[in-house]
């Protein structure tokens, strides 16, 4: 019996800043304000899958859980679209420049109703322009996050 994929989508409004240097074994957001490249607004949603958690052995019932599918989201400057976010998880902006990321530290948002701000490592570079020196990315400033609650039948 297959179990249908419900989608839940939830808007996310989050800074993400991108930096060319970091030191190694900083706190998040000990950062070198000179390191920045870029800081932008992302509004978008984080896509989620209600799926049978996969923790448990085959034979034993399986509860429902969201588990993360992919990010959407606009990069915006000043209101302005500059690029957008996907999955990868990676950032493109218009002026051809995209990076891809690894997740290096998750830290729990101040408040328990926000998705988690990230540390990510930049593995891939993508065309030349204000993202080639990127090395992090910060998610951070994060507003949003799934309800933990789903329909189990």
């Amino acid at each position: 019996m297959k179990t249908p994929s419900k989608l839940l989508l939830y808007v996310a409004s989050v800074a993400c800043l991108l930096l060319a240097v970091r030191a190694p074994a900083q706190p998040l957001l000990a950062i070198d304000k000179n390191s920045i490249i870029a800081t932008l607004h992302a509004e978008g949603a984080q896509i989620y899958e209600c799926k049978p958690d996969t923790s448990k052995p085959a034979g034993q019932a399986r509860a429902l859980t969201w588990q993360f599918r992919e990010p959407i989201a606009t990069l915006m400057v000043g209101g302005q679209s500059v690029g957008r976010h996907y999955a990868g998880p990676s950032w493109a902006l218009v002026d051809g420049g995209a990076v891809k990321g690894r997740v290096v530290t998750s830290t729990p948002a101040p408040t328990a109703n926000d998705i988690p701000w990230l540390e990510l490592e930049v593995v891939d570079h993508r065309n030349k322009g204000i993202l080639s020196d990127a090395v992090t990315v910060l998610r951070i400033n994060t507003k949003g996050a799934p309800s933990d609650t789903m329909d189990q039948t």
